[in-house]
């Protein structure tokens, strides 16, 4: 079975000249879906993970099932004015403008370890900036996880010259 296989391609989406990569026609497939939370997983069963730390919005589904098969709390990493208490918050660069990403303050405790996941890395602008957020909220970043990565965009680097792990499980 090919995680590879069930992510869909999506010319001039969101705007003319890019290919969006699809994981919808993945999550659909319960096997798919299954197979791809075991294959973020498995590096980290004997990491101890405390946390996961999902970015909004496909990250939640992907993080929070991850948690669940590691046996580990979920911390969602949301955009900017979507959480209702103290919050930390990085402003960052995409592909096609700038955002922001905040944690509540109280989703960390100092030396927590947290992996992070995302369905994709490409820039690494996010991916980034949430592992900015948790460090500065004292967690140890024990890994970053996506399904699918455009290593032309150089992503990867930017989280390994952060010092933390990267594995994806699918390169376009």
């Amino acid at each position: 079975m090919s995680i590879r296989c069930r992510i869909r391609a999506v010319p001039d989406y969101p705007r003319a000249g890019v290919v969006f990569r699809d994981i919808s026609p993945l999550l659909l497939d319960p096997l798919g879906f299954s197979l791809t939370v075991k294959k973020l997983a498995t590096p980290y069963v004997e990491h101890h993970i405390d946390k996961v730390a999902g970015i909004e919005s496909r990250g939640f589904i992907l993080g929070g099932a991850v948690a669940l098969h590691l046996g580990c709390g979920f911390i969602p990493l949301r955009k900017e004015g979507k959480l209702p208490l103290d919050t930390y918050g990085k402003n960052y660069e995409l592909e096609y403008g700038n955002d922001r990403l905040e944690m509540h303050k109280d989703a960390v405790v100092k030396g927590d370890r947290v992996l992070l996941i995302d369905d994709l890395i490409a820039t690494g602008g996010t991916a980034g900036a949430a592992a900015q957020i948790l460090t500065r909220a004292g967690a140890h970043i024990s890994g970053a996880s996506f399904v699918v990565e455009l290593p032309e965009l150089g992503g990867r680097k930017i989280l390994e010259t952060l010092n933390h792990k990267v594995i994806s499980l699918c390169v376009f």
